[in-house]
């Protein structure tokens, strides 16, 4: 799976609005934002890196302001945490990963058995993606802050074949939410779940992962995977199917 994985964040990253690719790596950068979570590299899979590789990497970052950043399942490629820790990265974290197949999924249910939990709904007008990213700001505190181009990424997402979901408070505000890239190589990422506080505890997270998950496997998708932040969330997507099957490796240099 870690190949799958791997492969995907390279066909992902080749979305972005510029694209720097070389033999070795492929660095995705979105001009709308300074943010490492969007800007970032990985490499391709089997990479081996020279340090004339990795030089030209971290140029592509520099020349943009940005700093140099990777994501990556490192089985995939083994030498290449050698190489970037020998120009200096160091590791940001590690990551577990869980993968669900249309084998594994399970739609969460009641005690008795029927289908529960809140509406799910896909997001329709701009108010909807504002009111989407200001939850998912919110619900991870303030990682990062919500804007118009923020927004305006998830529409683009949703209208790309990925898939957004949110359930709506009683207020007509984003009560929580979820985000998949549109498929590729068979595969696809499951990320941005976020519940904002005075709505937890509620099934919400739970009932916008199955809708993303769901939604994925209808366009085709024979795996969907994600990364978890804690025990709790990672319960609630063991509950539903996610099964572990490896690690990425967030690496970055500091300035």
């Amino acid at each position: 799976m870690d190949t799958n994985v791997q492969s995907f964040a390279v066909a992902n990253l080749r979305r972005r609005p510029v694209v720097v690719e070389t033999a070795i790596f492929v660095a995705g950068f979105d001009p709308s934002t300074t943010s490492p979570f969007i800007n970032y590299a990985t490499p391709v899979p089997g990479a081996e890196p020279t340090g004339r590789d990795v030089s030209a990497l971290i140029e592509a970052f520099r020349e943009r302001g940005l700093k140099p950043r990777l994501e990556f399942a490192p089985d995939t490629a083994p030498t290449v945490e050698p190489a970037l820790r020998a120009a200096g990265f160091s590791v940001e974290e590690v990551h577990e990963y869980l993968v669900c197949t249309p084998a594994t999924l399970a739609m969460p249910r009641a005690v008795d058995g029927s289908v529960p939990g809140p509406l799910v709904e896909i997001p329709s007008t701009d108010k909807d993606y504002t009111s989407i990213d200001g939850a998912l700001s919110e619900a991870f505190s303030g990682e990062f802050a919500s804007s118009p181009e923020g927004a305006a990424r998830l529409r683009r997402l949703q209208e790309a074949g990925g898939a957004v979901r949110f359930v709506r408070a009683d207020d007509g505000t984003c009560a929580g939410a979820a985000s998949c890239s549109a498929p590729a190589v068979g595969t696809t990422e499951l990320a941005g779940v976020g519940t904002r506080p005075a709505h937890r505890r509620r099934g919400i997270a739970a009932a916008v992962t199955a809708s993303v998950t769901e939604a994925m496997f209808a366009q085709g998708a024979r795996s969907v995977w994600l990364e978890f932040s804690g025990d709790g969330s990672r319960r609630i997507y063991e509950s539903l199917g996610y099964q572990p099957r490896g690690t990425r490796l967030y690496m970055a240099l500091e300035s």
